[in-house]
Order: structure tokens, then sequence, then C-alpha cells
């Protein structure tokens, strides 16, 4: 994992309206979040807010400052998907509210990693109802995340505990890893505006990878490649933003009123949005029973997207519980394995769960058992084995792309599996990974149909390659499909001829006369060569066996056909290419030819077009030259 300068560690505030979460930030910062009209005259948040704070030269704290308004949910939702560290905040002179417990299952089901509980309006109450909320708090968190998290009591106004507040931020942030810069660029868009001079801007906190000025990316879902124009971090501009930072965006060859919120900008090309989610779900304890077929609003990233409950093992899935769901998504969004999502029903509108995306195109037609079998597979977080399961199923295997597409893995993990599994394992044109057994499989029907083939045609060489792919591999890549040839160690190859190592032509004593006759009829011509058809009715055996024996003769080179119905015998060719070599850098014209060789012009031609072609001569013009 790789640290790009400052470490970027992103805060989210979480709690009741009216509990302090702005004021908080603005005393820790000294910005105001609050930066719409409404939100400054109601007194509330209604959509994000960011903030920052540099705790010191290394470590960077971007605040997303989200509402608690029950109204305002979602917009919250689209602000912590990158969260590092909760504030989770609580009111001194309002203990637990509704929100409050709403916010604390967001933030467990999102699985954020570390938090503090902050008590705010320390000035409003004593020092025993400040005991009594901290008791509360405590007894509410115990189990979850935060059940050991520090507990600190501050006053917005006063300033009380501000310090211990930001020395408890300092210590947590030096325990959290930093975002990975190194993966592929993702950011969900929470903001779209256009600025005067400037144009489109689009907002975010970098999930993953990087970004640079004039750099080409993708806005999914609507497949839109625009460029990078200008990058900002914290309002500053930059050249390069890396994972972990609030970053802004102006791009160009996009108008912003095709940018919404709940879009994500990534790697051009790379992935693709997805429709159907399978995924592990977790139905919170005081919801109602979730049923098979529900509507439902599905949150991921910045999104917010109608989706339709597809249980996998029966039909209502009960309170408290963990199962395998599918998600059928009314628009496309761009989900990838391992990202966090939240439910939340329609009426009331109030979160029920949560959980992790599996997979983003499981086999359409498959019974609910095996569905939760592969699903259980995927869910055990082991890359070789989600690799191995996505390759099994495929009908030829899977390139490196259609992993990354399918599992945003970077080339490294992918190359490490191939090196590791049991895989046929392809360098060219690409890496391309088969299933080893599905390969075997497929090498004895190859196998098994060389054989037949030599059965029903004794007298035929091998089977052609290409026959033989359309054949038992229809569809395959023809790399893959040589491949998998290539594998059988009793086949072999001559071009584009495939064979038993062990096939011989046997023929019969007829056969074997009429081979000794055709050729013999070819060699004792010379140049003037009979028609074709006329030697082959003269070989006495029926015209099918007669045209395979001179396929024959054409396969060992005894014979070569120079024209359509035009066959010498090599002797004849080799006397005529030596002959030449006795006029090596002369020029000579079609009438010479016929009087070097005494062949006639229904010869010279076809003849001379076949030494172009073996590059004996060279036309020019109406002459040729010899070469040497």
């Amino acid at each position: 994992m790789r640290i790009v300068g400052m470490r970027n560690i992103i805060v989210g505030t979480a709690g009741h309206i009216d509990h302090g979460k702005t004021a908080l930030v603005r005393a820790l910062t000294g910005i105001d979040t609050d930066r719409l009209e409404e939100e400054k005259r109601r007194g509330i948040s209604i959509d994000l807010g960011f903030a920052h704070l540099d705790l010191d030269a290394t470590t960077r704290l971007g605040f997303v400052d989200v509402p608690g308004h029950e109204r305002f949910i979602k917009n919250m939702l689209a602000g912590v998907g990158g969260i590092d560290l909760a504030l989770f905040i609580i009111a001194a002179d309002e203990s637990i509210k509704p929100q409050t417990r709403e916010h604390f299952d967001i933030c467990r089901l999102l699985k954020i990693p570390k938090g503090i509980i902050v008590l705010t309006k320390r000035d409003l109450v004593d020092s025993d109802i400040l005991e009594l909320v901290r008791l509360e708090v405590e007894e509410f968190v115990r189990g979850s995340f935060l059940e050991n998290a520090p507990v600190v009591a501050v006053s917005s106004t006063t300033g009380e505990g501000l310090a211990e507040l930001k020395r408890e931020l300092a210590k947590i942030a030096a325990e959290i890893a930093p975002k990975d810069a190194t993966r592929w660029f993702r950011m969900p868009v929470d903001r779209a505006f256009s600025m005067k001079g400037f144009g489109a801007v689009i907002t975010g906190t970098l999930a993953s990878g990087s970004v640079a000025v004039d750099q080409e990316i993708e806005i999914y879902p609507i497949g839109r490649r625009v460029r990078a124009r200008g990058v900002q971090v914290h309002g500053a501009p930059v050249q390069c933003a890396y994972a972990g930072q609030r970053t802004a965006l102006n791009l160009a060859g996009i108008e912003v009123q095709e940018l919404a919120r709940g879009m994500t900008a990534s790697e051009p090309g790379r992935f693709a949005a997805a429709r159907v989610v399978d995924a592990v779900f977790e139905l919170l304890p005081g919801a109602r029973p979730l049923k098979h077929g529900a509507p439902v609003h599905f949150h991921t990233g910045a999104a917010e997207i109608e989706a339709e409950v597809r249980l996998l093992d029966g039909a209502v899935m009960k309170p408290g519980t963990r199962a395998y769901v599918r998600f059928i998504l009314r628009c496309p969004a761009l989900i990838l394995p391992g990202d966090r999502f939240i439910v939340r029903m329609f009426s009331p509108v109030t979160t029920i769960g949560g959980g992790e995306a599996l997979d983003i195109s499981a086999p359409v037609r498959i019974k609910r058992a095996d569905a939760i079998t592969r699903l259980r597979e995927l869910d055990s977080g082991d890359v070789l084995r989600r690799i191995s399961l996505l390759v099994r199923e495929s009908a030829y295997g899977m390139s490196e792309s259609q992993l990354i597409s399918r599992t945003g893995l970077m080339p490294a993990e992918i190359d490490a599996a191939a090196k590791t599994g049991d895989f046929l394992v392809l360098r060219e044109p690409q890496l391309w990974l088969v299933d080893r057994r599905w390969a075997a499989e497929k090498a004895k029907a190859i196998q098994a149909a060389v054989r037949d083939f030599h059965q029903q045609h004794p007298l035929a060489p091998g089977m052609s390659r290409e026959e033989l792919r359309s054949r038992e591999l229809p569809g395959a890549p023809s790399f893959v499909a040589d491949a998998v040839i290539a594998t059988i160690k009793t086949l072999t190859s001559q071009g584009d001829v495939v064979r038993l190592a062990s096939h011989r032509v046997a023929f019969k004593e007829d056969e074997s006369a009429a081979l000794r006759k055709i050729e013999a009829a070819f060699e004792s011509a010379g140049l003037e060569v009979p028609a074709t058809a006329d030697v082959l009715a003269r070989s006495g055996v029926e015209p099918a066996r007669a045209r395979a024996l001179l396929q024959i003769l054409l396969k060992q080179g005894a014979l070569i056909r120079v024209g359509d119905d035009l066959v010498f015998h090599r002797s004849a060719v080799s006397a005529l290419k030596n002959h030449l070599q006795q006029h090596k850098g002369q020029r000579f014209s079609v009438p010479q030819f016929k009087e070097w060789t005494g062949v006639s012009r229904k010869y010279a031609i076809p003849l001379l077009e076949f030494l172009d072609r073996e590059k004996v001569t060279r036309r020019e013009g109406d002459q040729r030259i010899v070469l040497g």
C-alpha cells in the first residue's frame, strides 16, 4: 500500500438533528459547513457540508457534516461511504433520540471502523446529568464498534473539551490505515454544479486510486468519457488527488445537466454498471419482516436507487437475521464486490438494514440453493476462490480485463491467482484463465473427435483445425481452442491439420497402385501436364478415393498445385527452377520463357505467376527478371 504525501482521514459526523454537529465542526476547523441559504435560515443541515483540519504536517482530517433530520437521511447516506472515523454526536441535554439510533445503525451496517462519542452542549447540563447521559450512551453502544470508543464532552460555545477531542482524533487517526492510492480510481459523485468560466464540476471523496489533471475518466452509469480539466483538494488546485481526499473535478466534454449525485467517476472502459446485485444482507432487529419482492431504497456510494428484493432462501426474512439476497435495481449503478450499501423501506421511510455486494453479474438461470452455495463461496473473502468460481462458471474462461470488470481486483492480484490456482494459463495474446478440469474434459472430446475422423476418413492426413474448433469449441476464441489442443500429447499438428501422433495412412492394394499411377502420370508429363480430372479418372479407383490420394500426394510435396486445375510433379518444377538459374539477373518476356521451356501459353502464364509467388522471378511491367 502506498501513502502519497499527507495522510487523509475522512471524519463523518452522525447524530440527531440539532445535536450540534455543524457547530462542532465549525469549532474544530473554523469552517461553516452550512453552505445553503435555507440551511442558515432554518438552522439545520439539509445537504452535505465539508471542512478540513490539519492535525499536523502529516495528517489532514476531512470532515463530512451530514444532516440529522429524518427527511434528509438520504443526503446523509451520500456522505458516509468513504468515512474512516465517525464522530458520534449526542447532545448532553437530550441524550439518545430517533435519528441517533438510525445514524448509529447506518454507521454499523457500513462497517465504519472507528469512532469517537462526543457529548455536545456540555455547558447546558450539570455534572450529574452529564454522567447519566454517559452511562446511557455506554449501554447503547455496547457490543458495537463504539463499545470501547473514547467519550469526550465538549461545548462548541465555550470551547471546553475541544483540545481533548483533537488529541483523541490524532490518536485514532494514527491507527487508521490510509486508503490505497494504487487501486483503481473511483469517486462517487455527491455534488454536481457549474462554475462560471469553468463549466461542469463534480465533487466527492476519492474512494480509491488517484486522478490527475488531463486524465481521461468515465462517468458511470451514463458511459460518458470526459477529461479532468482541473483537480482541487479541499479547495486548493493540485496536479493529482489521491484516495481519501475530498476532491473536486472540473470536467471538459460534458454539460452539468448530464451529471447528478449518485453517479461515479472512474476508469474509462474498465467497469460495467450493474442492475443486479447479489449480496449478504443484514435485516435490523427493529425492522419489520422483509418479504420477497418488496420495493426498497438501495443506497450505495452517493446513489439512491429504487430496487426490488429477491430473497434466495424463503419468502420472508426475519428481523435480526443475515441472509443472501438479490437486489434488482431500477437504474444501473457502478457497484463492485465488497462495496457496502444501506437499504431503506418505502413506507415508512426508515433504515431496515445493509450489507455487502458479493456479485454483480450472477448466472440468470440458477436454482436458489445453488445461488446460495456460490454466494457463500464468494463471501469467504478469498481472492483465489472468487476467481476460480467465476472462471469455472464462464463458457471458455475469462480474460484479465473481464475479471477486473467483474471483481475490481488489480492485475497483480489476478496474476498471483493465476500462478497458484488450478488454471490453464494463457499469456498471449492476453492473460486468460481457463479452468483446468474443463480443459481436460474438452481435451478428451477433441481427442475422440480426431480418432473418429481417422476412422471415417482413413486416407485423410488429419482433421482441419478450424473444423475441430467449430465442432468441439464453438464460440471459443481461437487462441483458447488452440491452447486446449496443445495440451493433448497424443495429437500432433502439421500446418492447419491435426491428427493423432500414431496415425499413419494405411493404403489398400488398389489404393497403393492408384497412388503410384497418379504420381507417374504427372512425373512423366514434365511441364506438359495432363488435365487433373483425366489423371484421376484413369487411376483405377472411384473419384472420391482418387481425390483423397491426390491430396495425399500434394500434402507430401510429391505434387505441386500451380493453378486451380494445374498440377505439376515436383521434379518438373525443380528442373524448371534450375534451368532459370542459368539466366540469373536476366530480363525476359513471356515469348522468351516459352522458348526456354517449350511450353504453350496455357502453361506459361500460370507457371510464371507461380514462380513470382515463389520469388524465383519478379514481374516488372511486361517483363520479368530472374532473381538470385
